[in-house]
């Protein structure tokens, strides 16, 4: 049957994610760190709007670019939020989720033999859709030490004459980094340099703490070679509405559009109806989720300080990724015996990319007494195997002195 199917498709790995918490499933009593979920229910207004589009039957096809009364209101909505201005005409498209968007982009963009430059560790999804779309994959490793921030000389340090998109994911999943606006400058100037374009993923653009969220977009120069995605998923706890949207250039969007028509026809009726309520009415639940976040990151952030395991503080997104190298285990490793031992789910580092190895991903989009129940159980794994490997030490030393006496005499 193998024979049959696509060689690229076959070489594909599954995701890291969805593998492991397949297994962490069927484990009963487990409280999983993992999913990348608000635990948030979407707000009842913003339900409230798909239940009466339902209710006056729109449930029909709309036009392919989404509903002109929700473009409309995403412009708006971008234009107060960080001050760009998009066409709603031509200048935008409403996706299934901001995947769709990262997919379509790439297949846009991409000619055989283009080299895509992303960043690593980076949200799974987009070395695979390099891959199918025929681009070259061309990760750039970030650095704990670092913050994770990519810098002009790491990106031009990379950049040939092949080079043509670069992506960027800024809140940073699985980290939680940001970018600020003075690294974003020193990257735009190598862009325009080397005449790339950006594909930027915005999608947790309103789960910063402490700084606002700049888009590369606003920058001198950059609208236009910025193809700029976003969604509702996180900013509105709007996950199963599958809803995102993405801004470019109209020449490129012209193209974007081709490619959406054959694969997707348009996004779910009812999701846009419920959308629109979003960007009208929601910036004020947003805010409310976002503050509750930023109260589940200072507890986990000073647990793990607590805990002896080394982590930057994230100002973005919902996840930590604390180093666990000093168990001398990998990542996928640690997360299985964590999961075995104390039935806590949380996700390899490397389901984020080589450059994750050694790393986990915690992700806070859990209530307080979840959090608190995970640590407790945390705590008590880290302690044994502390412990165990304090012994290994002692008999190793042990060992080693006895055997030093034995050569003496």
């Amino acid at each position: 049957m193998k024979e049959l199917l696509s060689q690229k498709v076959l070489q594909l790995k599954p995701s890291g994610i969805r593998k492991f918490f397949d297994v962490a499933n069927e484990i009963p009593g487990v409280i999983s760190l993992g999913v990348g979920e608000p635990d948030f229910a979407t707000p009842y207004h913003i339900r409230e709007a798909g239940i009466r589009a339902m209710q006056s039957g729109k449930t029909f096809y709309t036009a392919n670019s989404g509903l002109c009364n929700l473009r409309e209101e995403i412009c708006n909505y971008t234009e107060r939020r960080i001050g760009l201005t998009y066409n709603p005409n031509n200048e935008i498209l409403v996706t299934v989720g901001g995947s769709e968007a990262i997919d379509i982009a790439l297949r846009t963009m991409i000619n055989p033999g283009d080299e895509i430059l992303y960043i690593e560790p980076s949200f799974v999804s987009y070395l695979p859709c390099i891959v199918m779309a025929d681009g070259i994959p061309v990760p750039i490793e970030l650095k704990a030490e670092n913050q994770f921030r990519l810098t002009g000389k790491q990106l031009e340090d990379v950049i040939t004459q092949h080079s043509k998109v670069l992506i960027l994911s800024y809140p940073n999943n699985p980290t939680g980094a940001i970018m600020e606006k003075s690294d974003l400058m020193e990257l735009a100037e190598v862009i325009k340099k080397h005449n790339l374009l950006v594909i930027s993923d915005e999608i947790y653009s309103e789960l910063t703490y402490g700084r606002e969220h700049v888009s590369i977009a606003s920058l001198p120069g950059m609208k236009d070679r910025t193809i700029l995605i976003n969604g509702f998923s996180k900013n509105f706890a709007m996950t199963g509405w599958r809803l995102g949207y993405v801004f470019a250039h109209k020449e490129i969007m012209e193209q974007m559009t081709k490619v959406h028509q054959y694969v997707i026809m348009c996004a779910p009726t009812v999701s846009q109806y419920a959308a629109i309520e979003a960007m009208k009415n929601g910036e004020q639940d947003a805010a409310y989720m976002r503050e509750s976040y930023n109260q589940r990151r200072r507890y986990l952030y000073h647990e793990l300080n607590r805990l002896g395991l080394p982590c930057f503080e994230p100002e973005g997104a919902f996840y930590m990724f604390p180093d666990i190298r000093e168990f001398g285990m990998s990542s996928e490793e640690f997360a299985m015996d964590l999961l075995d031992q104390e039935k806590v789910a949380v996700v390899p580092g490397n389901a984020f990319g080589e450059s994750g190895e050694g790393f986990i991903r915690i992700s806070y989009a859990y209530s307080i007494d979840e959090l608190k129940e995970a640590f407790m159980r945390i705590e008590r794994y880290l302690r044994k195997k502390r412990e165990a490997g304090n012994d290994i030490k002692r008999n190793r030393l042990l060992a080693y002195t006895t055997k030093t006496n034995i050569t003496k005499i």
